[in-house]
């Protein structure tokens, strides 16, 4: 199978930027921006014991969503899904 050049052109663009995430009315040679709701002054402590926040990153079954859907940094990604662990474990959720 044969690989299509990715030209530089007028309509090349938007093929190439297919992936990423868009809205629908979105420029293609603009990429998509949120700042993470955890990381800031008036964000909310991520903690095993504050069920409220950490319901908010957990689907309808129960699994940690990804950050990529909800657009916290790797940091606190890593601490949102420590304290689920630990509120699952404590049966908290």
């Amino acid at each position: 199978m044969k690989r299509r050049n990715k030209s530089k052109g007028k309509g090349g663009d938007r093929r190439a930027n297919s992936h990423s995430k868009l809205s629908l009315f979105q420029k293609p040679g603009i990429k998509f921006f949120r700042p993470c709701p955890l990381s800031g002054k008036s964000a909310p402590v991520v903690d095993y014991k504050n069920i409220k926040v950490l319901k908010k990153y957990l689907s309808e079954s129960g699994r940690i969503l990804p950050s990529r859907i909800t657009s916290v940094s790797q940091k606190k990604q890593k601490e949102l899904a420590r304290a689920v662990k630990r509120a699952r474990l404590l049966s908290l959720i």
